[in-house]
């Protein structure tokens, strides 16, 4: 199943349509009680994010269900190049974005970043998030990497590769606490946000 596309820009346009989607979906799917609560927070928590994007953002906001597992996704049309891309993925583990504090905060960042990539260094929240097959970070490429997952960053931040203040920002994240998995993907000209939640 999947709902309505409902479009959304960051001064709030389709948040009200968004959230009494995912009513919808949780009324029409017989969700209980809680899972119904978590499954409108979690879009509260991507409208919040969304809402949060500088400059005039749109993007496309539905939810998919297959057997009990729900995606909500986010997709936004990226003022992307290859070699912008290639930016946005190489694998740079300096510097740090002091307005990007807590989970929702670096994800809106990397959303942004993908949308519209800056000409700067990435984080170790981004490098230490990034899906990919056994490649060394400090070759990492585009065909290598690909997608942003906050189960890949969860498990960065476990190991201890990744600061513990990091593992203090998880725990207090609603998005982390509720979500089974985040992730962020660039595919041709856009970038989406999927949140994956099983009830």
């Amino acid at each position: 199943m999947r709902s309505d596309v409902i479009h959304v820009t960051n001064e709030g346009a389709g948040t009200d349509e968004a959230l009494k989607q995912a009513e919808k979906v949780a009324a029409f799917k017989g969700l209980e009680k809680k899972s119904a609560m978590h499954l409108r927070l979690l879009t509260e928590e991507m409208m919040g994010m969304m809402r949060a994007l500088t400059g005039e953002r749109e993007a496309d906001f539905w939810i998919e269900d297959d057997e009990g597992t729900f995606e909500l996704h986010l997709k936004a049309e990226a003022r992307m190049t290859g070699e912008l891309r290639k930016k946005l993925l190489s694998a740079s583990t300096s510097g740090k974005n002091a307005t990007a504090k807590g989970i929702l905060g670096k994800l809106r960042d990397l959303f942004e970043r993908a949308i519209e990539p800056v000409d700067e260094g990435l984080p170790l929240f981004y490098t230490a998030g990034l899906e990919h097959s056994g490649a060394d970070l400090g070759a990492l490429t585009v065909e290598a990497a690909g997608m942003w997952s906050l189960n890949a960053y969860r498990a960065s931040v476990e190991s201890g590769k990744t600061p513990k203040e990091e593992w203090d920002e998880l725990e207090k994240s609603v998005i982390a606490n509720i979500a089974d998995e985040v992730k962020i993907g660039i595919a041709d000209n856009s970038v989406e946000m999927t949140v994956f939640k099983k009830f």
